[in-house]
């Protein structure tokens, strides 16, 4: 089986793919009479193609078991997705680049707590994958009347591996 090395989710190494959506380094400024910190613009959504409207929806993920073996893969052509915890919770995100599928450049991330992530239109991900527990998620993205998810079933799998630092290693 192949492997695929995971590596931390920062916003250098994920920019081919989207946006890291995370407290820190986001421009942000006091409103409401200084009771609110408002952390502004922290992703690109992209969803009004051919006539696309945003979607507000909560998603609730199961806890994969580890290890997990990657064999599907989507994208949605028409729009962005942005997946956003709605409280601490560790998650794995796959990826490759838009276009035509390349397995060579599949890329694996972990998240640290509060990270979201905006996949960039076209983008090829796993479906969401949550550790250790039940994990809500706002997630935004497309609506319209055209389809806008592509599924591929990879012809072989490739197994996801951690560094033993990182204490996500099934014991």
């Amino acid at each position: 089986m192949k492997t695929l090395q995971m590596e931390r989710l920062t916003r250098a190494a994920f920019a081919p793919f989207g946006d890291v959506i995370e407290l820190d380094g986001a421009r942000h400024f006091s409103i409401n009479g200084g009771t609110t910190e408002r952390y502004h613009d922290l992703a690109r959504v992209d969803v009004t193609e051919q006539g696309g409207r945003p979607l507000v929806n909560l998603f609730r993920a199961q806890p994969r078991a580890l290890p997990v073996d990657v064999t599907l893969m989507e994208r949605h052509p028409l729009g962005s997705q942005a997946f956003i915890p709605l409280r601490a919770c560790r998650y794995l995100v796959v990826v490759a680049p838009a276009g035509e599928f390349d397995p060579a450049r599949l890329r694996a991330f972990w998240t640290d707590a509060w990270q979201g992530v905006n996949y960039a239109k076209g983008v090829w991900h796993h479906p969401l994958l949550a550790l250790d527990e039940v994990s809500d998620f706002v997630v935004v993205d497309r609506g319209g009347e055209q389809p806008n998810c592509d599924e591929l079933q990879l012809a072989e799998p490739w197994r996801l591996t951690f560094e033993t630092n990182l204490e996500l290693v099934a014991e």
